[in-house]
């Protein structure tokens, strides 16, 4: 899964905004499931609404020729559009965790610095 808006953030950062209301969300599109879509990271202080409108407007724009197909994914993408996104805030910090493990500096290096 692709991640954005994390660039440039180390792991205690996004920690540190997840602690005061950032999260990770996904919006499935119609024409993927819900695995291979983009996630978003939202900072506390920034809205929702750019990244819903841009996928209701993509939805829309395929809603046409894939409902005969799949209305499933069409009820699936218009219902977490309504709620705002899945939420995928611990499934990621437990990735980031294990590829980014905690930093232990060798104190007797630093001794003389």
């Amino acid at each position: 899964m692709k991640t954005e808006n994390i660039e440039g953030l180390t792991l205690f950062e996004i920690n540190l905004l997840i602690q005061q209301g950032g999260k990770f969300i996904m919006f499935p599109n119609l024409m993927t499931k819900a695995k291979s879509s983009t996630i978003y990271f939202v900072r506390p202080d920034e809205r929702k609404f750019k990244y819903i409108i841009k996928h209701f407007l993509k939805n829309l724009s395929n809603f046409w020729r894939t409902f005969p197909l799949r209305p499933f994914y069409v009820s699936k993408s218009l219902f977490y559009l309504a709620i705002g996104g899945k939420d995928y805030t611990h499934n990621i910090l437990a990735d980031l965790k294990q590829i980014n493990p905690v930093y232990n500096p060798n104190l007797y290096c630093l001794e003389y610095v």
